[in-house]
């Protein structure tokens, strides 16, 4: 199969514009992801960074205030591409959304109807695109429900959502979101209102989905703790745009843009009880107003004067690995990774080798 081939979706040059009162803010400032068929793509940023907005841009579910000024989210299905971006909205809730690219949202109780059954929704959602007799289409929700983890399914199918755990209604929300065999699910923060303990199960429940399946996932995230565990590639988000992207490994062992030397060092270690959390100085830029230069400049100890002037483009560090910092470019002095953030890195290296030797 070729490369061509192997690409589900491809988004270049996404620029999102909100209209408000007080003046325009463009949150998507250029963005470009590709995904492949049965790959894992983490969309990494703080909040505000644009990685929401970026996919529900082209599945169609922005506010009437956001303006699409410009771009392609292609999309690959068998022997056919479409470009989200120009499609009807009406073409693309009846071709593409739930049927070929599912979503599971952060609360899950803002995607169920609390007033209607598990069994009730599972079956409306089933019979939406497919005009099958009731009784399939409950025996086809109890197979989904237990493919989510669900032990006793049928009575689950009588209940309603308040009588479910949170962790019991995001499984739910899953199978509803696999109920029409999507090609590519997107998860915009699916663990985040969960407890710990959840939200390990709901990521292997995921990864054990995506390899039965075959499916591709972009799973949207602030935390790279949650990223090491199911992702294969990730794209770190900052102003609009991705500013560093590559395998799991790239990013994890051997970060190049200070914004992510931040993000890494920002994540907390369970070993170390003591441990001071980092957090990353300054606050992001004001998307109103025009940026100059590399929007992380203000923000970075390492900023040198070209960052305040130009905008860096996106060095290629490797065949998997690209950063848009002036510091990857062959003139640039060389600064060492924070030692603080090296010793960590080591540490998981470490960890790594001996979970694959024990």
């Amino acid at each position: 199969m070729s490369d061509i081939a192997r690409i589900v979706l491809e988004v270049k040059d996404l620029k999102v514009t909100f209209r408000l009162p007080t003046g325009d803010v463009h949150a998507i400032r250029g963005l470009d992801l590709t995904l492949e068929e049965n790959e894992v793509l983490a969309l990494v940023g703080e909040s505000g960074s644009g990685k929401s907005v970026g996919v529900k841009s082209f599945m169609g579910i922005l506010p009437d205030n956001a303006v699409i000024e410009s771009g392609e989210a292609l999309f690959h299905d068998q022997d056919q591409t479409v470009d989200l971006l120009k499609m009807k909205d009406s073409v693309r809730r009846k071709n593409i959304n739930g049927t070929k690219i599912a979503i599971v949202f952060q609360d899950p109780m803002t995607s169920l109807n609390p007033t209607m059954s598990i069994g009730a929704q599972l079956i409306t959602v089933l019979r939406s695109h497919k005009k099958i007799p009731k009784k399939e289409a409950y025996a086809r929700g109890i197979e989904l429900l237990r493919e989510v983890g669900i032990t006793d399914p049928e009575r689950t199918m009588g209940q309603y959502p308040h009588q479910l755990s949170g962790g019991m209604r995001q499984r739910v929300v899953i199978a509803i979101a696999l109920s029409q065999d999507p090609k590519l699910l997107i998860c915009d923060e699916p663990t985040t209102a969960l407890d710990v303990t959840i939200q390990q199960r709901i990521l292997e429940l995921l990864q054990s989905i995506q390899r039965a399946r075959g499916l591709s996932i972009i799973f949207i995230t602030h935390n790279l703790g949650v990223v090491s565990k199911i992702a294969d590639k990730v794209a770190v988000m900052y102003a609009g745009k991705v500013i560093e992207k590559g395998t799991v490994f790239d990013i994890f062992y051997d970060p190049r843009h200070p914004y992510t030397w931040g993000l890494l060092s920002a994540v907390p270690e369970l070993s170390d009880s003591k441990q001071e959390l980092y957090s990353i100085p300054g606050t992001p830029p004001d998307l109103s107003k025009e940026i100059t230069g590399d929007a992380f400049a203000p923000r970075n100890p390492y900023a040198m004067e070209v960052d305040f002037k130009a905008e860096p483009p996106m060095f290629k560090l490797s065949n998997t690995h690209y950063a848009a910092t002036w510091l990857a470019d062959p003139r640039a002095p060389k600064v060492d990774i924070p030692p603080e953030l090296a010793e960590r890195i080591r540490k998981m290296k470490q960890e790594a080798k001996d979970y694959a030797e024990g």
